[in-house]
């Protein structure tokens, strides 16, 4: 069984390979993410792994079937860029990964949180350039002090309240779904108290296209806390840039930061250092450090890698014993 797997960055080559010593796959590992090049690598595969920003869509993978590839895996949670239809009509057979780590995507809503809410950024900038004056912007509020309102309630969700509760913070949550475990560690509130109340949001909710696309909007925005801190480590898709940029420049929000972009294959996995950037990205640049943006490494941990690796390893090999999988989703 010859898998050839997308995206494998160079220190995550040996947890692809230890993790292969009980499968025994014939790997192919490539840094290159899926493209209109790397495509063709699919060549005398059965099998290929995608990571999040490799889009399996129509054109690619009737490629994959021309080639004879049997099984589209991806190692994410999300699958909105995998055409299911266009995978049943090829005959490909399409799993993914239903869990992986909640503490890593948790730990840097954390960490973006309490950087935004501390400075750290600005501060530690100026005395890079020799700068050590304190002055106004560095005057920080305690997260002990502070409402922190995640929205979703899943395993991330629970996994970051938990983790915002620990260092001290009130931790409210909304979630469409009623939920039983949350003890006291943090409270459900219907969205609008949650909007009212917060002073750190943090998105950990599911993206459905058509359903809930820019779900945090100028609208949602109006009803927030002057001056609240937005997180986003969950997917682009969920956020329309534009309002919560206008929203920063306007210091309604007084920072937001964010792991993910709708169209962030346009930027993320690139260095576009010398090049002349989009109106966008030079927005955003112009608005650092209240705007803080990292190239979607929420799930950048050893932890999280060995957990998305293993489970497309068996994704793979029930197909192959069973026809099926019970992570199936064409």
């Amino acid at each position: 069984m010859k898998l050839l797997c997308y995206g494998v960055r160079p220190v995550e080559k040996p947890f692809f390979e230890s993790l292969n010593e009980k499968f025994g796959y014939d790997l192919v590992l490539t840094e290159a993410m899926l493209n209109d090049e790397s495509v063709h690598l699919a060549e005398g595969c059965d099998a290929v792994m995608l990571r999040g920003n490799c889009p399996g869509n129509r054109k690619n993978l009737e490629i994959y079937k021309n080639y004879g590839v049997k099984y589209v895996l991806t190692r994410t949670v999300g699958y909105n860029h995998v055409d299911l239809e266009a995978a049943k009509e090829f005959g490909l057979k399409v799993a993914y990964v239903p869990f992986y780590s909640p503490n890593a995507i948790a730990e840097l809503a954390l960490t973006m949180a309490l950087t935004l809410a501390r400075h750290t950024s600005y501060t530690t900038n100026n005395t890079q350039q020799g700068n050590f004056k304190i002055d106004d912007f560095m005057f920080s509020k305690e997260i002990r002090k502070s409402t922190v309102g995640i929205i979703g309630l899943g395993k991330i969700g629970f996994t970051a309240a938990t983790i915002f509760k620990g260092v001290g913070a009130n931790v409210i949550g909304y979630d469409v779904v009623e939920k039983d475990y949350l003890g006291d560690t943090c409270t459900q509130v219907d969205l609008e108290t949650l909007l009212k109340e917060s002073d750190i949001i943090s998105m950990h909710m599911p993206y459905f296209k058509g359903s809930n696309d820019e779900f945090l909007n100028a609208a949602l925005i109006s009803k927030m806390k002057d001056g609240v801190i937005l997180i986003n480590t969950s997917r682009g898709e969920l956020q329309d840039i534009d309002a919560i940029l206008d929203a920063v420049e306007s210091g309604k929000v007084q920072a937001f930061g964010t792991d993910v972009l709708a169209n962030e294959t346009a930027y993320f996995n690139k260095d576009l250092r010398g090049t002349e950037v989009d109106a966008l990205m030079t927005r955003i640049m112009n608005l650092y450090p209240r705007v803080l943006v990292t190239p979607h490494v929420g799930s950048y941990t050893d932890e999280a890698v060995s957990n998305m690796v293993e489970y497309s390893y068996e994704n793979l090999q029930e197909f192959i014993n069973t026809g099926t999988s019970k992570n199936e989703l064409a």
